[in-house]
C-alpha cells in the first residue's frame, strides 16, 4: 500500500493517513501453504528448470 503525502499536508492529514494503514506486524506464510498442487516433485521440476538454461 503507497501512501502519498503532499509537502502542503499539515500534520492532521498525516496522522489520518498513518491511521488508516492496516499493517501486518509479519507476513504469514501459513495461508500460502498448499495453495498450489503439482503432479510430479518439486526437486524434479526445479532440475528440469536449472536444466533448461543449457
Amino acid at each position: 500500500m503507497v501512501t502519498i503525502l503532499n509537502k502542503d499536508s499539515d500534520l492532521t492529514e498525516i496522522k489520518k493517513a498513518i491511521a488508516k494503514r492496516k499493517v501486518k506486524k509479519y507476513f504469514d506464510a501459513k495461508k500460502f501453504c498448499g495453495a498450489l498442487k503439482f503432479e510430479e516433485d518439486g526437486l524434479k521440476i526445479q532440475q528440469q528448470l536449472r536444466n533448461e538454461w543449457e
